[in-house]
């Protein structure tokens, strides 16, 4: 399946935020990509140019292709709440970006392939599908065959984010998906209601 492999950090400058996480590239360059940098004169965008950003903004954030994205958008319309909140919920369950918060991964990109390659776990069987959606009570693990990998290791020592909707064992590698987070909770800077505004055109 197509996946964005380029440079992150030229996406991180386009929207002018670090998207990817922690970027020393980024910090020195924090200006939008092109030929002339920063003094390259930038008319004022119009309000679809701004609702399209915001879009390509949360597509990139969690590494979904479009088609996927108009699909959760399609799910979050039919689905009770505000739309634009559900659409975040619904992001933030998927497996592979749970497996990015528990620390497991330092990356989404890092969390899909541990996930592609079986290194996953949801209530003791193996799931490969990093778009899989996780209810409330879920337990995901990694592998017992997989406990001892580097990668894995690294990034749980390195990991100190805590969130309130997940809890994680450090002994059995182990955490629990305990409910959909609110809107509140969810630290992503992204404006979800110019997303609704772009598809209700």
């Amino acid at each position: 399946m197509a996946r964005y492999t380029g440079p992150t950090t030229k996406i991180a400058r386009k929207f002018g935020e670090a998207i990817y996480g922690a970027d020393k590239s980024f910090e020195k360059r924090n200006f939008p990509p092109g030929q002339h940098g920063n003094n390259r004169r930038r008319g004022k965008k119009s309000e679809y140019a701004v609702q399209l950003q915001e879009k390509q903004k949360a597509k990139y954030t969690y590494g979904i292709l479009e088609r996927q994205f108009s699909g959760l958008f399609k799910k979050a319309s039919a689905s009770r709440g505000i739309t634009g909140e559900v659409l975040l919920q619904l992001c933030e369950s998927r497996l592979d970006n749970v497996v990015f918060r528990l620390g497991i991964a330092p990356t989404r990109n890092g969390a899909r392939q541990l996930v592609s390659h079986r290194h996953i776990t949801v209530n003791g069987e193996i799931v490969n599908i990093p778009s899989y959606s996780l209810r409330a009570g879920d337990v995901v693990a990694v592998r017992e065959k997989s406990k001892s990998l580097q990668t894995i290791e690294n990034s749980l020592a390195n990991s100190s984010n805590t969130y309130e909707w997940l809890t994680w064992n450090n002994d059995t590698l182990q955490g629990t998906f305990v409910t959909v987070p609110e809107r509140l909770q969810i630290p992503e800077n992204i404006k979800e209601q110019l997303i609704v505004e772009l598809y209700s055109k």
